[in-house]
């Protein structure tokens, strides 16, 4: 049985990689703050008897010398607000959790010899002038914009992982996500597949910014906890960034126009001023993903979607 740390345990993917980890009979010990976590993501977790979580700040240095985090065996960094609603509302902690608290998750690891998966962003690729991104694209991020916050923090926290692997041997990786979904996402938090199934469930206007021709990648939860899992086990993938995502590109009107028809919905769709920075594409190449990992999405988005929003509509009052 390993000891695994997880922080943004209570998270919507922190969470669904934690189940999966108990599930497989090693003893989790998640970390968070609560910024945007939930408990009732945890909930069930709790009475494992493999689940332990702590009310913390990974961004503070003691959490380092936390007694109970001594022997630890893998970490995976998910801790940071993930949706620009959220991390927009608090830039300096989500600079400081995937900055700092990358720092000290890395020194953690080095001190207890344990391996390190930090969940980087497709962010990192800014509004990219390369399509599809492979992971040696650069990227064309803005430094002065409302994402800064978010897309450079990540960027950062790669660095800090390079330098961990180059200078300690640290045996890290970083993967870089792109949209991720399934019915645990919060419904406020702004996210498109959130918020058009919730509008669409509600009879509420679906909301499109910008034209709608803007693409996205999205992967479903259940592949994106595979990949991370994957990333853990194999030795090839130390020292690597490698792009987790789905390498179907589809526009956000058709994912508009897909949700309403799966939810059998009357709603009308409706068009708002595309957010500053807002990436008008996005797509991976996995490539390396397949080749180190033998990693691939299974799930397409019409059943992701279709299950989706049964969860969805089985959660309503």
């Amino acid at each position: 049985m390993k000891k695994v740390v997880i922080t943004g345990a209570a998270g919507f993917l922190g969470s669904h990689l934690a189940k999966e980890v108990v599930k497989q009979g090693h003893q989790v010990i998640g970390l968070d703050n609560f910024s945007t976590g939930k408990a009732e993501n945890i909930r069930e977790l709790s009475d494992s008897g493999f689940f332990t979580c702590i009310a913390c700040d990974v961004a503070e240095e003691d959490v380092r010398f936390m007694p109970a985090l001594s022997g630890i065996d893998e970490i995976y960094h998910m801790a940071s607000p993930a949706s620009p609603k959220f991390y927009q509302a608090d830039p300096f902690a989500t600079i400081r959790v995937n900055t700092i608290g990358t720092a000290n998750m890395l020194e953690l690891a080095r001190r207890n010899n344990a391996k390190l998966v930090f969940t980087s962003t497709s962010e990192a690729y800014g509004d990219p002038e390369v399509h599809p991104q492979p992971e040696e694209y650069r990227g064309n991020v803005n430094t002065w914009g409302p994402r800064a916050c978010y897309d450079e923090a990540k960027r950062l926290g790669e660095v800090f992982c390079y330098e961990y692997a180059h200078r300690y041997g640290s045996r890290v990786k970083v993967a870089r996500i792109f949209n991720t979904y399934s019915a645990g996402l919060r419904n406020d938090d702004g996210r498109v597949i959130s918020n058009f199934v919730t509008q669409a469930l509600n009879g509420h206007d679906i909301t499109i910014y910008g034209d709608g021709t803007q693409t996205r990648s999205f992967c479903y939860v259940d592949d994106t906890v595979r990949g991370l899992l994957l990333m853990m086990e194999r030795d090839e993938a130390n020292g690597q960034l490698i792009n987790l995502g789905n390498p179907v590109e589809i526009s956000v009107m058709e994912v508009a126009h897909l949700v309403k028809s799966l939810a059998q919905s009357s709603s009308k769709l409706t068009y708002n001023p595309l957010p500053q920075d807002d990436p008008k594409v996005r797509r991976p190449v996995i490539d390396k993903a397949k080749a180190l990992l033998g990693w691939e999405p299974f799930i397409d988005l019409r059943e992701g979607l279709r299950l989706t929003i049964e969860a969805y509509q089985a959660q309503r009052p």
